[in-house]
């Protein structure tokens, strides 16, 4: 039991950035535009963080990774442009035009790190993200523990996000709107909705949670960003947004189990049935369980009907 309270901290760590993409990936699916582009995005917001958080760190140094978030959150947008031009105004096939992004974001970063830095990542920062505690609901008995005591500030972002999330998308007008576009495009058009700015909001607001879920990766669990530091968290964020079935509550459990399906790598050797595989098994395991969580359950959702679908506005 202790074992398993010392392992839910560190997954909410892994899972928080998993889940504000995921719920990126899910504003731009309910829209109409699948965005598979999440892992360049991730690596576009992370390198913007992380940059950021290396410049700034000298002169303001509490205040550095959080002005490092929120740049990576801009950065996310302005990166997303690139799909929401393709996809809605080109009319490019969504998932030619995503796959393209994550190449770009790998040769793009690299390229901006050899010119900022001189070395293809960025310089180290002494201290991104610090974890923090809550004084008084750390000594509730045993979720004090598991949710107040040296966690970091990104798990409450991320709860925060979730439940914004789900006000936004199922309880206000815009959230109305958006998965009308996402559902039937020409029936919304009929009824006066802007379906090509519904999907660039759709977009933007991707761009900016995947960004954001790259810098906060970056600055919780790496010391500087490297083409390696996001290491597919994209790719699981998007299975997470399907086992989650396109809901913000789904993506949070779907975020929560790969999330401590990582931290297993650490805490393996500590239990008694798993401790004589090798670390290696634990270290795929996410990536593994990515797979099989497609295979069971891609079948058996159903995302939003004209998600993927070129907007014809002479199709009826």
């Amino acid at each position: 039991m202790s074992i398993i309270l010392d392992m839910l901290p560190i997954s909410f760590m892994f899972a928080a950035p998993i889940i504000m993409a995921a719920l990126g990936g899910l504003f731009s699916e309910r829209s109409g535009i699948v965005n598979i582009a999440l892992e360049g995005i991730m690596m576009v917001g992370g390198f913007a963080g992380a940059a950021l958080t290396v410049v700034l760190e000298p002169v303001m140094p509490g205040m550095a990774p959080w002005i490092g978030l929120f740049v990576g959150m801009a950065a996310g947008v302005l990166f997303s442009l690139l799909h929401a031009v393709a996809s809605i105004n080109f009319k490019a096939d969504q998932v030619v035009s995503g796959t393209a992004l994550n190449i770009l974001a790998t040769g793009l970063t690299v390229y901006l790190a050899q010119i900022f830095f001189n070395q293809q990542r960025t310089r180290t920062f002494s201290a991104g993200l610090r974890k923090m505690s809550i004084e008084g609901l750390r000594d509730i008995p045993v979720l004090g523990q598991i949710f107040f005591e040296d966690i970091y500030p990104t798990f409450f972002v991320m709860i925060l996000l979730v439940l914004g999330t789900w006000f936004v998308v199922f309880k206000t007008p815009f959230g109305l709107r958006l998965r009308a576009c996402g559902e039937h495009p020409q029936a919304a058009a009929s009824m006066g909705i802007n379906v090509y700015k519904m999907r660039y909001a759709g977009v933007m607001i991707s761009g900016a949670l995947a960004g954001l879920a790259g810098s906060a990766m970056v600055l919780t669990q790496d010391i500087q960003y490297t083409v390696t530091s996001i290491h597919g968290t994209g790719f699981i964020a998007l299975a997470s947004l399907i086992f989650g079935k396109w809901s913000p509550w789904g993506v949070l459990g779907a975020g929560m189990f790969f999330g401590f399906a990582q931290t297993l790598s650490y805490y393996a050797k500590d239990i008694s049935f798993l401790a004589w595989l090798p670390n290696e098994a634990f270290y795929i395991l996410p990536y593994v369980l990515t797979i099989v969580a497609l295979i069971m359950f891609a079948g058996k959702t159903v995302g939003p009907k004209a998600a993927g679908e070129i907007y014809d506005q002479g199709k009826r």
